[in-house]
């Protein structure tokens, strides 16, 4: 699918193309392609003489060639974006952009939140858009946002996970379901703060090549001070959620010691009784004790009875059956 992007007064105005001759007759300064099929490959790379990267390009390329200027002087980019659903797990999507023309191409496997965001904004504030590095840096400025958002996100589940941990009542069950909790919470910290060191060596590419102007380059500097401080809230949340996991293990452990005391308690209680069947048992001659002494299973069991019952009123006195 392709969305044609053209400057109408500061203003992203989406063209809707349907064949080649729509394409031709436009002037976009941003071509957004999502999974394109080979015949919109082949639109673009005729009319403006771009070739688009594949999708295993586009996974497989070196970190460390992520930005680079080609031969004729087309310079790609290849940054990773965020999404974070409610249905499915937080994942990133590697873009590659492609600036060449005057025009921003941008090709990537499904539609994004933040690639929605840009357009759904770029189209209600007029003037904000000026050039397709405008465009470029809205993307990043907004992945930012969108990042901050997922962040605010995290700290409200760490506070409901709090909220349960710290519930007088904590069964496994509950631990169970907290600890399944903390590890989605500690992926999508973790992919956030991977998410917004891509997007700083982006920004920080373009501002070292020298491809902005004054305005673009301070709009640069404030998206990587934005990035800056999301660092720190990021850390604070590694540090929570470590907190939470180390609680939470805490409580099974407490959980799993009761249990253990139980058996503990029952082995102390029920070990005199059984030396005193032991020693009531070797003193009898005969085939009968009872033949010697016939109070002597009414005297053990009795005493039996006794050593059983003392060591559970010591043990309840001293409160170690709480």
């Amino acid at each position: 699918m392709i969305n044609v992007f053209v400057l109408h007064n500061g203003r992203l105005s989406q063209i809707n193309v349907e064949n080649r001759t729509d394409l031709e007759n436009t002037l976009p300064i941003w071509v957004d392609l999502t999974d394109p099929n080979e015949e919109e490959r082949e639109w673009v790379k005729s009319i403006y003489g771009v070739t688009l990267p594949g999708e295993d390009e586009v996974k497989d390329i070196e970190a460390s060639a992520r930005y680079y200027e080609a031969d004729n002087g087309d310079l790609h980019l290849r940054t990773d974006f965020l999404i974070d659903d409610d249905d499915e797990p937080a994942r990133t999507i590697t873009v590659a952009f492609i600036l060449a023309r005057d025009i921003l191409f941008s090709v990537h496997t499904i539609d994004l939140p933040v690639f929605r965001l840009v357009r759904m904004r770029a189209r209600s504030r007029p003037g904000s858009i000026a050039d397709y590095k405008d465009v470029l840096l809205d993307l990043y400025a907004t992945d930012a946002e969108y990042s901050a958002d997922a962040l605010e996100g995290i700290y409200q589940n760490l506070e409901d996970v709090s909220r349960s941990v710290l519930q007088k009542n904590f069964s496994d069950q509950d631990a169970a379901a907290a600890l399944n909790a903390i590890a989605q919470e500690e992926d999508l910290n973790g992919r956030i703060r991977r998410n917004m060191m891509d997007t700083r060596r982006a920004v920080s590419f373009l501002m070292r090549g020298r491809l902005l102007n004054a305005d673009q380059f301070e709009e640069a500097r404030q998206i990587l001070r934005d990035i800056e401080s999301l660092d720190g809230h990021t850390s604070f949340l590694f540090d929570k959620i470590n907190f939470l996991m180390d609680a939470t293990v805490g409580f099974i452990n407490i959980n799993q010691n009761k249990i253990i005391k139980i058996f503990s308690v029952a082995s102390v209680a029920f070990l005199p009784p059984t030396l005193i069947a032991s020693i009531y048992g070797m003193n009898f001659k005969g085939w009968f004790p009872e033949l010697d002494w016939q109070l002597g299973y009414p005297f053990a069991l009795a005493l039996m009875l006794a050593s059983a019952i003392t060591p559970f009123w010591y043990f309840r006195r001293r409160g170690w059956l709480k």
